[in-house]
């Protein structure tokens, strides 16, 4: 059969002389598509039709070839459609459920194809009629809402999800689909979270759940009061806040928890490994969007990121310890308290398990390798939205510090000329903040390219940033290697010098440059009240001191910009201000290397040696005293962001769209099915 004979719905011919037949639901169509009542004739008209296997393409590009004229024609008879499909759907003979949801997808896409021009009340006076709608709509709400929470067969339950994404995608832009305003006020939030908490319909129907609840919550959510968006900020229940272990590389998932569960699952099974054991990435935006809709909303999702089995080492646990933990605040409880006193706790030490947030950074790990492409550039920008959102929770924080919580994170590293591959068993079993920092140096390292992501520069410096205000206000003497943070940046400082004009051209470099001070600043006011050594200390001097050309050139280069006129001058001079306390522990340290160089006759000294000069010359050092170095502006989405998110939700609807097929469900399959059950 040709395409154009399939296209029109017609059968095979029989002989030579015969013209080609059509198949019956396409009459009855035809009859739809015709002025008068088709059930005027044929009382059990809109019976039958639901009893025929629907013809999709059919019906979709007879309503997108309706001319103008036409449409006041057949108006009541595409309404009386319309209602029928939806009266259809609490039938008990299972064949008119199905033949009714497709006919609806059919609908919604067909009319909107047709009028993408027209106006969203002019579209729902085609489908339904504009005084109907309302009643119309609830009907077609609350009968989705009986088959997805009901005992139907996983099959309708899919079609049911289909549908909802087929009717939420159908505009480019969600917040211009006036028909999503029924779905507002008959919301369907329970019965998605019902989903995502069945052990049985999660495996099967978890990824259009989240997707469909992720898109719902961007739906004008700048504009009105989204009830999606306030139920999600108040979920609780601790079935749908369970979150379950994830095992790498293994194709069962686990059969525990909920809607947050299912992420887990969601952002680990995104990893793809090949034979060459090259790890990449199949980027999905809409199961990032939904993890950050969950921990932007929900402050329960925080003390819950974490919860699972960790590792623990009792033969290295010495029988008294000093917690570096602070007290938590009052009305706090860090979710690990309540895991350490869980009698069902392994303890067995060789035991590595995982939780949501260990899989998330392994996630961001690889798609922050390669941000060349539009895609993974907002993936990787959106991973670093929600680690700031982390980093700013005092929860989160709680348990990203806590001594007794160690994880072994192997995160994935990019090949460079200059370094050995990493051994995952000589990675040490320490805080998840060890991994998030590691993150965060792996990303400075790895990006000092001419396509500069100064974007995703900034949302990295400013993670860090926080994470030390936090270790500042409770006193925190983390346990990490510094150096390697100290020398990434003033790496991406010796990068921007020698980039200035080529940057300049497409960034302000100061305001990075700015932060990037300001972070020494805040190891040099505040770093004996959080790094875990006086050696530590000694050693950040001795940083600075050993890099002070680069300090030194970039002094030059703000005094220079600050002092001449330009768009510039005032973001230079910031940086100006704010290297005073480094140079004047360059300036102070410098002569007095040298000289004990001289005195003792040695042409270069030893690390150990300048580290002595350092350590013995502390009480003759004036430093200034900067105000706001532990201040931050908290993470808020409106305004800066609103522009970003509105175009990532436009990308994943039209994926969504392209990728919702109604034919991922077999019609011969599902009439098979049901055939079987009526």
């Amino acid at each position: 059969m040709s395409q154009v004979e399939k296209k029109a719905g017609l059968l095979r011919r029989t002989s030579s002389s015969k013209k080609p037949l059509k198949e019956k639901v396409v009459l009855m169509y035809d009859e739809i598509f015709a002025k008068e009542d088709p059930a005027k004739n044929n009382p059990r008209f809109w019976d039958e039709l639901f009893l025929m296997k629907v013809n999709l393409e059919y019906l979709e590009s007879k309503l997108e070839s309706v001319d103008g004229e036409d449409v006041q024609r057949i108006q009541d008879n595409i309404n009386s459609l319309f209602h029928h499909c939806v009266q259809a759907l609490g039938e008990e003979h299972q064949i008119k459920v199905v033949n009714a949801l497709q006919t609806l997808c059919a609908l919604f896409r067909g009319v909107h194809q047709k009028n993408k021009s027209a106006s969203g009340f002019d579209i729902i006076n085609m489908l339904m009629g504009f005084d109907k709608a309302e009643q119309r709509m609830k009907d077609l709400m609350e009968r989705l809402d009986s088959l997805l929470c009901g005992d139907s067969s996983e099959s309708l339950k899919s079609l049911c999800l289909k549908l909802l994404l087929c009717l939420v995608t159908v505009t480019d832009n969600i917040s211009q689909n006036t028909i999503l305003e029924y779905v507002m006020i008959n919301s369907i939030f329970e019965a998605i979270l019902q989903i995502l908490s069945d052990v049985s319909s999660r495996g099967q129907h978890g990824y259009d759940a989240v997707v469909l609840l992720a898109l719902l919550v961007n739906y004008r959510k700048y504009e009105s009061v989204n009830p999606y968006i306030v139920k999600l900020s108040i979920v609780d229940d601790e079935p749908t806040l369970d979150v379950s272990m994830l095992q790498y590389k293994d194709k069962e998932e686990e059969n525990q928890g909920g809607f947050f569960s299912t992420l887990t699952s969601m952002v680990g099974s995104m990893f793809i490994a090949d034979a060459d054991e090259k790890l990449s990435v199949q980027t999905n935006e809409a199961i990032l969007l939904a993890l950050y809709e969950a921990v932007h909303l929900n402050r329960n999702f925080i003390t819950v990121l974490a919860q699972s089995h960790p590792e623990i080492d009792i033969a290295a646990t010495p029988t008294t310890t000093t917690p570096t933990t602070p007290t938590t605040p009052l009305g706090t409880t860090p979710p690990s308290l309540d895991m350490m006193n869980n009698p069902e706790l392994p303890l067995d030490p060789n035991l590595q398990t995982s939780n949501l947030l260990i899989t998330f950074l392994k996630y961001a790990s690889i798609v922050m390798q390669d941000t060349k492409d539009e895609h993974r550039l907002n993936s990787a920008r959106l991973c670093l939205i929600i680690l700031t959102c982390i980093a700013e929770d005092q929860y989160a924080d709680a348990f990203l510090h806590d001594d007794n919580m160690n994880f072994r994170v192997s995160l994935h590293r990019m090949p460079m000329r200059h370094r050995k591959k990493a051994v995952d068993k000589n990675i040490p079993s320490r805080p998840l903040v060890c991994a998030v920092l590691d993150l965060m140096v792996e990303f400075v390292v790895t990006h000092m390219m001419k396509d500069f992501p100064m974007d995703l520069y900034l949302r990295c410096v400013q993670i860090i940033h926080k994470l030390l205000c936090y270790q500042k206000k409770c006193r925190i003497r983390l346990h990490y290697t510094w150096r390697e943070l100290w020398s990434a940046l003033i790496n991406l400082l010796k990068f921007l010098l020698s980039n200035e004009t080529t940057l300049l051209a497409k960034h302000n470099i100061f305001h990075l440059a700015l932060l990037v001070v300001n972070l020494f600043n805040m190891f040099i006011t505040y770093g004996d009240t959080f790094l875990p050594t006086s050696n530590s200390y000694d050693e950040l001097y001795y940083e600075i001191v050993r890099m002070h050309q680069v300090f030194d050139n970039l002094y030059c280069m703000v005094l220079r910009v600050s002092t001449n006129t330009g768009q510039w001058k005032e973001a230079a001079s910031k940086v100006t201000h704010a290297l005073v306390n480094v140079r004047a522990i360059i300036n102070h340290f410098n002569p007095k290397i040298e000289s004990y160089a001289a005195v003792n006759h040695i042409s270069q000294l030893s690390e150990e040696q300048v580290l002595e000069v350092v350590r013995s010359n502390y009480d003759t050092l004036t430093l200034k005293l900067q105000d706001g170095l532990d201040q931050f502006e908290r993470y808020s989405e409106q305004p800066k962001e609103a522009a970003f998110f509105k175009e990532l939700v436009r990308s994943i609807s039209l994926n969504v769209r392209k990728n919702v097929s109604l034919n991922t469900l077999s019609q011969d399959v599902l009439l098979k099915e049901f055939s079987t059950i009526s």
